[in-house]
């Protein structure tokens, strides 16, 4: 059988992340007057207070240490990079999940089971659960997408380094990732082809990696059980049907 966690990995994951890569957060960013592609990094870890380079690269994971370093605008007060970051996310959902049938039904669904996981060790999920939280019903249905992706990520990583793999590693595996998704998050050519390189003919990493996946999932589906049989049956149906 399917599990719940299993079930919603994708469209929780996709439409949970949406908006960090949206012209809601370009005109928010522009807004506030940080330079371009910058809100991202200093929005999304702001929860952490004014966290160095390398502990954002460490909390994100899959971008390169030196282009966190460019793009981490450090003197940008947290306070303020939370709100913008928190208003691109509110703005993308007042957009694009407006048409959405109850969306305050699925975002009370999803805030049951954020509020009710134990957050030790999830730093960013922990943040973001504690984050301010809108009033509006597809307002709330984004940020609570965002909130248990952050969770479920939290989870990932964790997983990821129980069985001994690195995220970036991680990125290597994923049949969805490679070489295109290094490129993507701005690995520079030759440190592409070495990730690429220390992972090529291991059998070995890829059962690895495939085990990190299935402990994010069964961690994820214990955070669900705080939901009814039916209740996780409806948030994957809503969920699904977004």
């Amino acid at each position: 059988m399917v599990s719940t966690a299993e079930r919603t990995r994708e469209p929780l994951v996709r439409l949970g992340g949406l908006f960090m890569v949206s012209p809601e957060l370009v005109a928010r960013e522009e807004a506030v007057g940080l330079p371009p592609r910058t809100l991202y990094f200093r929005g999304r870890t702001a929860v952490l207070g004014n966290p160095s380079p390398g502990v954002v690269a460490s909390v994100i994971g899959i971008f390169p240490e030196w282009l966190v370093e460019l793009a981490l605008v450090r003197s940008f007060p947290a306070d303020r990079a939370i709100d913008a970051y928190l208003g691109a996310c509110w703005d993308w959902s007042r957009n694009h999940l407006g048409a959405v049938t109850e969306p305050e039904r699925l975002a009370k669904l999803g805030f049951a089971v954020a509020d009710g996981a134990d957050a030790s060790a999830l730093p960013l999920f922990r943040g973001w659960r504690d984050a301010a939280r809108p009033e509006d019903g597809p307002a709330q249905l984004g940020h609570a997408l965002m909130v248990l992706r952050e969770l479920r990520g939290g989870l990932h990583f964790a997983a990821l380094r129980a069985v001994g793999l690195s995220v970036t590693q991680a990125v290597v595996l994923d049949p969805g990732g490679g070489r295109g998704r290094l490129q993507r998050t701005g690995w520079r050519p030759d440190d592409a082809e070495a990730l690429l390189a220390s992972v090529a003919g291991r059998p070995d990493l890829e059962a690895r990696w495939r085990q990190a996946e299935q402990l994010t999932d069964d961690r994820f589906d214990e955070a669900l059980a705080v939901l009814s049989d039916a209740e996780r049956a409806e948030f994957a149906d809503r969920l699904l049907a977004l």
